[in-house]
């Protein structure tokens, strides 16, 4: 009985052990962080302090906290900014611009929402999406209908005097097969009422 108490009490200790695994859902730069470099990484990043440089998130999602200073290219997959950005911001996806924030730079992006109250200095452009664009390239290289051009088989030139000399003898063997016709065809029929007259 009393093994089997013992043995309850280890697995039930046993069971409350948190799992191993990251405490929290991104990286954190605190406020009193000031970093002059590349910043990458492969997870969520929050920024609260102060960055010059580069940040390089492509498949993630970067915070740039109320009381942050940026001064950095920003590439993620999508750019929450609630302070100060100065630096190009190139989005696979969305921006969202937070009010009272301040960026100064070349936004590119796929999708943007600018809250009230917000500064933006610099240029915007709207791409499409990576999908879309693909579809649209591979529409343009497709003709819709081919197009086929019939051309004349090529003859042989011939002298103006031969083809002259051609043309009257063609024309006199194509008058006296329709004259043998016509002669034909009226011996007979000639029993009949019709008459048939070789056109000369």
């Amino acid at each position: 009985m009393a093994e089997n108490l013992s043995q309850s009490a280890s697995r039930g200790a046993s069971w409350d052990v948190p799992s191993v695994g990251p405490v929290t859902a991104h990286a954190t730069i605190g406020a009193s962080i000031v970093i002059k470099g590349d910043v990458s990484g492969k997870e969520h990043l929050f920024i609260d302090g102060t960055v010059e440089g580069s940040i390089h998130f492509p498949e993630h999602r970067v915070t740039i906290g109320r009381s942050s200073k940026v001064k950095a290219d920003v590439h993620a997959r999508e750019v929450v900014v609630m302070g100060m950005v100065y630096g190009d911001i190139h989005c696979a996806d969305l921006l969202d611009i937070r009010a009272d924030s301040h960026i100064q730079g070349q936004i590119v992006t796929r999708r943007v929402r600018i809250d009230d109250g917000a500064f933006l200095k610099g240029s915007v452009e709207i791409q499409r999406a990576e999908k879309e664009a693909r579809e649209a390239t591979k529409a343009a290289a497709v003709p819709s209908k081919p197009e086929f051009v019939v051309e004349p088989a090529p003859t042989a030139p011939v002298p103006s005097a031969m083809a002259a000399a051609a043309t009257a003898e063609s024309a006199k063997a194509e008058s006296s097969n329709i004259q043998k016709l016509a002669e034909t065809l009226a011996r007979k029929v000639a029993g009949s009422g019709v008459l048939l007259k070789p056109v000369r």
